[in-house]
C-alpha cells in the first residue's frame, strides 16, 4: 500500500477481498477496489451505501469546509442512481475545536442534508486526545430506490458513449488554490488563481449524477466519480470493473479555467490527480443527448470525450494507459505545506469562517 492515499488494488485483493465476513445471499454488490458503493437487498427494496472518513479542513474556513466533507461523503452513493436519503455519522473531534465552530459543521451539514431531503439516523460525537484534523471521524451514506434504477458500476457496454463532467484536477485545483493561495500568488497569474479558486464548489458530483439518472434512466449504463487517480484513474477502474475496453479523445474533455495553470505551478498531472466533482459516465447512444442537454440546462460542462469497446484497457489519442496507481495529490499536499511552513505563511483562509457562498 503506498505510503499516501487509499490502498491500491495489489493491497486490496491480498489483504481485504480475502477477509469480508459472512456470505449473505442479500448482498447484490460486495466490496470490489475502484468501486464506490456496495448494494444490499431489504425486502426487494436495493440499498446503497458508502463509508468514508470525514475531512474536515479548517484553514478553509469552518463553513466551507464542512460542504466539503459532506459532499465528500455523499458522492459515492449519488452514482448509484438512487436518491441518497440516510447518513450514519462520527465525529472524533481533535479536543481544540470549540463549540462554535462545530455547531458551524454541523448546521453546514444540517443544510445540505435538507436541501437533499436526508435525514440523520444515528451517529456519535467526542472530543479525544490524539485526533487531529483532517481525518476526524467516519460516515456511511445509505441510499433507497428500486432495483431497476440502480446503476451498477459494471455495466459499461461496447458501443456506449464516454462521458465526462467538468474535467481533470478539480479537486487538486480547488483544494490548493483555497490552502496555499498565498503560495501560488508568487507562481500564476492573479486571473488564473481566481479562477482556480472558483474551483471550490465544484467538487461535487451529486447534482449531476442525480440528473444523469433521473433524465437518462436506463441509457446510463454506469456512472463513477473520478477521485484518486484523476480522471485517467476513475476511466480505468470503470473499464475494468466491466471487463470492457475504452478510447477516448483527450481534446474533447473539458478543462475548467484555473486548472492548467495551478497544476503547472504545483507540478502535478492533472490527468491522474484526484478530481472530487468530475462525473465519469457510460451512456448508450439512444440517451446521450438527453444527458448532454439536461447537463447543459444547469450550467454543468460536459462532453462526449470516447466509446466503450470491446477488449480491455483504456487508449487516450492511440495510446494505452495503466492505472496510475499513486495519486500525486498527496504528495504535493504535503510538500506545499512543508513549504508554506518554511516561509512563515499560512497559505490558507481564516480557520475562523469568512466564506459564506
Amino acid at each position: 500500500m503506498d505510503e499516501l492515499g487509499k490502498a491500491d488494488r495489489e493491497f486490496f485483493d491480498e489483504y481485504l477481498y480475502p477477509n469480508l465476513g459472512a456470505e449473505r445471499e442479500d448482498v447484490q454488490l460486495a466490496p470490489q477496489h475502484g468501486v464506490d458503493f456496495g448494494v444490499v437487498d431489504v425486502g426487494g427494496t436495493a440499498v446503497a451505501m458508502a463509508t468514508d472518513p470525514v475531512f474536515l479542513m479548517p484553514s478553509l474556513g469552518f463553513e466551507r469546509a464542512a460542504w466539503f466533507a459532506f459532499h465528500i461523503l455523499f458522492s459515492d452513493v449519488a452514482v448509484s442512481g438512487l436518491e441518497p436519503a440516510y447518513l450514519s455519522v462520527d465525529f472524533n473531534l481533535p479536543p481544540e475545536i470549540t463549540d462554535e465552530q462545530f455547531a458551524t459543521v454541523w448546521e453546514t451539514f444540517d443544510r445540505e442534508a435538507r436541501d437533499l431531503g436526508v435525514a440523520v439516523v444515528t451517529g456519535h460525537t467526542a472530543r479525544y486526545a490524539g485526533c487531529n484534523y483532517p481525518m476526524v471521524g467516519g460516515a456511511t451514506v445509505v441510499a433507497v430506490g428500486d432495483h431497476d434504477d440502480l446503476i451498477c458500476p459494471d455495466g459499461a457496454q461496447p458501443g456506449d458513449r464516454v462521458l465526462v463532467t467538468k474535467g481533470p484536477a478539480i479537486e487538486t485545483t480547488g483544494l490548493l488554490a483555497i490552502q496555499y493561495e498565498s503560495l501560488l500568488a508568487e507562481r500564476m497569474d492573479p486571473d488564473a488563481l481566481e479562477a482556480a479558486k472558483d474551483r471550490y464548489y465544484d467538487m461535487s458530483p451529486i447534482r449531476e449524477a442525480m440528473l444523469a439518472a433521473e433524465v437518462g434512466g436506463d441509457t446510463v449504463t454506469a456512472m463513477h466519480d473520478a477521485t484518486e487517480g484523476g480522471v485517467y484513474g476513475g476511466l480505468f477502474e470503470m473499464a475494468r470493473s466491466a471487463g470492457v475496453g475504452m478510447r477516448i479523445d483527450r481534446d474533447r474533455v473539458p478543462i475548467m479555467p484555473g486548472v492548467r495553470e495551478t497544476c503547472e505551478a504545483v507540478g502535478v498531472d492533472p490527468w491522474i490527480s484526484i478530481s472530487e466533482g468530475t462525473l465519469l459516465a457510460t451512456v448508450d447512444p439512444e440517451g446521450v443527448d438527453d444527458v448532454l442537454e439536461a447537463l447543459e440546462v444547469e450550467g454543468i460542462p460536459a462532453a462526449v470525450v470516447g466509446e466503450v469497446t470491446d477488449g480491455e484497457g483504456v487508449v487516450v489519442d492511440g495510446v494505452s494507459i495503466d492505472h496510475p496507481g499513486t495519486d500525486p495529490f498527496w504528495g504535493t499536499f504535503e510538500r506545499l505545506g512543508e513549504e508554506a511552513s518554511s516561509g512563515d505563511e499560512s497559505g490558507a483562509g481564516d480557520a475562523n469562517g469568512g466564506d459564506d457562498r
